[in-house]
């Protein structure tokens, strides 16, 4: 499945794609309170894609491990006001809204949203799968383990790649049965998945692919790469190029990232490499 159909706008997916992160949150892991107020993150998402972002990725909570749950009605109000601005500025732009809950995920469709991101898979409010079907949009099904709250407490699986792809498969399956085909699947990296589980799913990322689902990977600046390297998010970048261009060869088709130029960078020396594997 190599496109998707966003509002009429078709993502072609042949050729791996760039989301760029825009946190209008207080307190997100690395960009928190950067881009809070609407002027300043309407900017930056200009920027993007001027730097080659092909969606927005527009979250108005942090779902940092820890995180504090906010009123709907308070992520409402960050993020509205940013997607029209997007829309007005950049009409054709890409603009998928990061929440687990319908009433946020509506509004932002309303003012111009085009695919739902939720970080729960649908465990978090119960009738997103029946939301994302009736409003005919593309939804972005990520796997967790327990809440932002909870999940780094102490994460556990017997084997974290079959049982991922398990949670795929029968959710998948729901949402197909409810007539929903524009799926993208992420695999959730550091979502209630301890270090080891990480660069285990990274490692045998290429499984996902049977799904037959575009493959999304967000590895941007996690702290599987600086607990690995030492330092912080602020130091990640190089280690963030590496793992995305493991992930790039091993099937992902989105990689959603805080750095667009860097990983539009990686993706041309991907892309370059495989024309010339090709061309053997």
């Amino acid at each position: 499945m190599n496109s998707i159909n966003c509002s009429g706008k078709i993502l072609d997916l042949s050729t791996p794609m760039v989301m760029g992160i825009l946190n209008c949150t207080p307190d997100s892991f690395y960009d928190g309170g950067r881009y809070n107020l609407a002027d300043e993150a309407i900017e930056m998402a200009v920027k993007m894609c001027k730097e080659g972002a092909d969606i927005i990725d527009i979250g108005g909570m942090s779902t940092r491990p820890g995180a504090a749950m906010i009123h709907p009605e308070e992520e409402i109000a960050r993020i509205i006001p940013v997607i029209r601005g997007v829309r007005d500025l950049i009409p054709n732009a890409i603009i998928s809204i990061d929440t687990f809950r319908t009433e946020v995920a509506g509004a932002a469709l309303d003012a111009g949203a085009d695919i739902v991101n939720d970080i729960s898979g649908g465990e978090m409010d119960k009738g997103m799968f029946d939301f994302v079907a009736g409003r005919k949009v593309p939804y972005i099904l990520m796997h967790i383990q327990g809440t932002p709250q909870s999940m780094q407490i102490n994460p556990q699986y017997n084997d974290v790649v079959s049982e991922i792809f398990k949670f795929f498969l029968y959710r998948i399956r729901d949402l197909k049965r409810r007539g929903l085909e524009d799926v993208i699947i992420d695999p959730g990296f550091g979502f209630g998945k301890a270090i080891r589980d990480n660069f285990e799913l990274l490692t045998k990322l290429e499984v996902f692919t049977m799904l037959e689902k575009p493959l999304m990977a967000g590895l941007s600046r996690k702290s599987m790469l600086y607990k690995t390297t030492g330092g912080n998010a602020e130091e990640a970048l190089s280690a963030t190029a590496a793992v995305h261009m493991v992930a790039l060869q091993k099937g992902a088709k989105i990689l959603r990232v805080h750095d667009v130029k860097a990983a539009r960078d990686v993706i041309s020396i991907f892309s370059a490499l495989e024309a010339a594997d090709k061309n053997h």
